[in-house]
């Protein structure tokens, strides 16, 4: 089975395809995995792999460790673009992630207060207004939108709470009131023998019609780049997803990143 990536609280830097130079935050256990997803292309594996023997990150022990790395980076000369919280699952559900998204605005201020700070959510925890008051003090909160229909959801992202649908998500979303960038993972393939595809024209449609709704600074979309847990997902290449982004810029006017 397919394990985690990050065996580190504090990663990097490494090079992000869509970020530049990025230091991770990872507040999932550096041992397993820990997500209100279970995503067909998730590259830290299933969840089935277990949370680990870890457990999540006390908020001390991020804030020390980053300051470590910061302060080691910053009297090197290191360069770096952006601090970004991403890892073996979803970051909001730390308990103490408004705390800690304060603690790493403080020290990126306090070393490096050009960089900016990026938070990768699934978008499964807009329903906690702290996480949304986090949210909306850094700079790039990057929130996920993979199909706006339920049953792809259902299918490719495999969401944990039963509560969770693409039609409150959406809502939640618009009330960032454009203070958020949507990125879409577009691939196609089985799972189970069922197919999986939120590249088809009414799948398009549908996502093109939830941004218009959302209204986002802008859209990211991109592919599979590494091993996936379901193999049998394909990659989409970059004249399909120029395509994709031609199509959503010119039907809202909102600016499109196509990672390919």
């Amino acid at each position: 089975m397919q394990t985690v990536l990050f065996h580190e609280t504090v990663f990097g830097p490494i090079h992000s395809r869509r970020l530049g130079t990025s230091l991770g935050v990872n507040l999932s256990p550096v041992d397993g995995k820990v997500c209100t997803f279970d995503c067909l292309y998730c590259e830290a594996g299933y969840n089935a792999q277990g949370p680990g023997r870890s457990g999540l990150p006390p908020r001390e022990h991020v804030r020390q460790l980053l300051e470590n790395r910061l302060s080691a980076m910053h009297a090197a000369g290191e360069n770096l673009d952006v601090i970004t919280f991403s890892g073996n699952g979803e970051p909001t559900i730390h308990p103490d992630f408004a705390a800690i998204v304060d603690d790493v605005i403080m020290l990126r201020d306090k070393y490096f207060p050009h960089v900016s700070i990026s938070v990768l959510s699934n978008s499964t925890q807009l329903h906690r207004p702290d996480v949304v008051r986090a949210l909306r003090r850094v700079d790039n909160n990057i929130v996920k939108l993979d199909s706006a229909v339920e049953s792809t959801v259902s299918a490719l992202d495999r969401p944990m709470l039963s509560a969770f649908t693409a039609a409150k998500v959406i809502d939640q979303l618009r009330g960032f009131s454009g203070q958020c960038i949507i990125q879409t993972m577009f691939t196609r393939g089985t799972h189970n023998g069922i197919s999986v595809d939120n590249t088809t024209d009414d799948e398009v449609k549908a996502l093109i019609e939830a941004y218009r709704t959302i209204r986002p600074a802008q859209v990211m979309v991109y592919s599979i780049d590494r091993r996936t847990p379901e193999q049998s997902l394909q990659k989409v290449s970059a004249e399909e997803l120029c395509d994709i982004a031609g199509r959503i810029t010119a039907q809202t006017g909102i600016p499109v990143q196509v990672t390919a």
